[in-house]
């Protein structure tokens, strides 16, 4: 290791002069910067974390379900309202990531939220709203979750929505659409709504939004022969069903639906660490005789304010919540980036991480082992406190982050890879927190059109666990042949691979290329060379790499947006771990690396390159901007100077 910032050369490294703008002290110079950035950003309990920004919906809602409880405050609602107004496109809309289009149930939920900060409706910036809304179909054209808030308040009929009987919670888990066959975030929404939905509740919102609506056009049900069709006359019926649903079973279904909810409560009072559950069930506990001040429903509404940012405006104090917090998947990232950049495991900072991230350790059983009764346990989620929902993706990261540390780690690291391998989907891949949720026919269910509500596997969590089981000396293993055969089986037609929970081809790509690697195909495999053909194919005229979002629905878009640090990093790793770090392309990226690096050594990123739901929900991660750039940076220079060195001994 010839300094501090060069890690030992992988195997596949390509060796050669690099061939960009900028000497290689400059993008050493960078990486040196973008680390004690980084090393300054650890909270002294060792973790790391970045803001995790989506949407205002989690705004909007938050006022709603304040009003909803009669708990809304003056000095809340404005500084949210700052807030919203400051997102509002040229249009009047709201869209749901950075540069993206208008979005119609956004924008419905963010004008609700203005009204209720006295913003009148002939202000410019609310006609341009409405007249938004209308232009697309008006409230009747929006999502069921917004539809649902408005019947919360009177302004759309209870029975013009999908039924969600709570008596799904009674139905076991070998029955189709028990509550099981939805996945973990799904689940854990459906059953707090179905209690809300069962009692349908009116409270009072104090105006009127009629200038939202536009005249519904007569809809035809789909034909019966459909799978559509049936899936609608099911949800005719079971609307039939709510209507004289009474007596003994309801009321032991909306019993058993609170008890499995109050069961879920996590430890800092959300439900799962991410809204949508955790309002719900604050709602359906509370329509359910919880006072405000009973524990359940005080740890609920105390822990929001864990969520909650605020910050100082020109304008005056604003607050926004974050939809969910990433502390674990930050600093395991972290870790590993900083280590890339040549921290010694021994360095006070992956010390403390260590330390932090192994008392993070998931020792109880969550809902996976209703698919998994016989896995041990093991492994880490996502967030602070999230104890119930262990997921994979973290886990696979985790276990390579302590790798990198000078902390006795062999127990904890074997209960998390035996938790990996029993969570193995049928077909080789994995999922994020469950095993085989794959149940496809539940996305057409008409109250299931707010987002993804299945769990089934994704290359970029194969591709992560992958990495994490080669290094733990897995390779030559059933299961990890199995993964590898999985991954090459999910590769697309040009070569990339679609990423689940990061934008999109290029993270996915980013993340399969260094997996089958590490698993021990040649950088010459087919599905390697066709891999980086796709890369540089999509590389940037200014060096980088950038896909917009709306590749998620719009084919045009694949692989196809304004070059951004993480993205730009993602195709970095992939090309050095296929043997092309040395060659001009990754040159150029570098470059770009260094010439949009800020001052204090972090990037701007407005982009959004996250994924919670692709083509519903995403998220701008505040560390991707920060830790991918330093492990790219890392391993290319590092692999370099390895081989300059190896030049000059010979």
């Amino acid at each position: 290791m010839t300094d501090l910032l060069s890690p030992e050369p992988t195997a596949s490294a390509s060796i050669g002069p690099p061939t960009g703008a900028h000497p290689p002290d400059a993008a050493q110079d960078a990486l040196r910067r973008a680390r004690d950035h980084l090393l300054g950003l650890q909270d002294e309990a060792g973790w790391w974390k970045g803001e995790l920004a989506t949407n205002v919906t989690m705004d909007a809602e938050d006022l709603l379900l304040r009003q909803f409880l009669g708990i809304r405050t003056a000095e809340r609602t404005s500084e949210s309202a700052r807030w919203i107004r400051s997102q509002q496109r040229p249009d009047g809309s709201w869209a749901t990531f950075h540069g993206g289009p208008g979005d119609l149930s956004t924008t419905i939920e963010a004008y609700v939220a203005l009204r209720l900060a006295d913003d009148p409706p002939e202000a410019p910036h609310m006609a341009a709203a409405a007249q938004f809304v209308r232009a697309h179909g008006g409230v009747a054209a929006s999502r069921v979750f917004t539809r649902f808030w408005l019947a919360l308040f009177g302004h759309w009929p209870w029975s013009r929505l999908p039924a969600i009987p709570p008596e799904l919670v009674l139905l076991p888990s070998w029955m189709p659409f028990n509550i099981y066959d939805f996945a973990c975030w799904a689940r854990q929404t459906i059953v707090p709504l179905s209690i809300v939905r069962a009692l349908r509740p009116v409270r009072d919102l104090g105006f009127s939004v009629d200038e939202l609506r536009t005249p519904a056009p007569a809809s035809r049900p789909p034909q019966l022969t459909s799978r559509s069709g049936l899936l609608y006359r099911l949800d005719r019926l079971a609307n039939g069903y709510e209507r004289i649903a009474r007596g003994p079973v309801r009321r032991h279904a909306l019993r058993r639906a609170a008890e499995w909810v109050v069961a879920r409560q996590e430890a800092d009072g959300s439900w799962g660490g991410i809204q949508p559950p955790w309002v719900y069930s604050l709602m359906a506990l509370h329509l359910l005789g919880y006072p405000l001040d009973h524990p359940v429903l005080r740890a609920g509404l105390t822990g929001l304010d864990r969520f909650t940012v605020r910050e100082q405006t020109p304008d005056g104090p604003i607050r926004r919540l974050e939809a969910c917090q990433s502390p674990v998947w930050d600093t395991a990232l972290a870790v590993i980036a900083l280590s890339d950049a040549g921290l010694p495991a021994g360095h006070p900072a992956l010390v403390r991480a260590g330390s932090w991230l192994l008392d993070e350790e998931i020792q109880v059983r969550g809902d996976w082992a209703v698919r998994r009764p016989h896995t041990p346990v093991g492994g880490w989620a996502f967030e602070f406190d999230n104890d119930g929902y262990a997921d994979t993706d973290d886990t696979a990261e985790v276990i390579m982050a302590l790798r990198r540390t000078a902390v006795p780690v062999e127990p904890a690291v074997l209960r998390a890879t035996r938790w990996l391998l029993g969570m193995q989907c049928r077909d080789g891949g994995w999922a994020a927190f469950d095993a085989d949720n794959t149940r496809a026919i539940l996305g057409d269910l008409p109250f299931c059109d707010f987002g993804e509500v299945i769990d089934p596997p994704s290359a970029d969590v194969t591709a992560h666990i992958v990495e994490a089981l080669a290094a733990e000396n897995y390779t030559d293993t059933v299961p990890l042949r199995r993964a590898v055969h999985w991954l090459l089986r999910a590769q697309e037609p040009d070569g990339s691979w679609f990423g689940r929970w990061g934008a999109n081809h290029v993270y996915g790509t980013g993340a399969a290329v260094p997996a089958l690697v590490a698993a021990g195909l040649p950088p010459g495999h087919p599905a390697i060379r066709r891999a980086v053909d796709w890369l540089l194919a999509h590389q940037n005229p200014d060096g980088g790499w950038g896909e917009d979002l709306r590749s998620y629905r719009d084919p045009a878009w694949i692989g196809r947006g304004e070059s951004t640090a993480s993205q730009t990093a993602w195709a970095l790793l992939a090309l050095h771990a296929a043997g092309h770090g040395a060659g001009e392309p990754a040159s150029r990226g570098v470059d770009r690396l260094v010439d949009s690096q800020r001052p204090d050594g972090g990037w701007d990123e407005p982009h959004y390159t996250g994924t919670g739901f692709p083509g519903d929900f995403y998220i701008n991660y505040g560390l991707y901007r920060l830790v991918f750039p330093i492990s790219a940076l890392g391993r290319i220079l590092g692999a370099r100077a390895a081989g300059a060195e190896a030049t000059v001994t010979s």
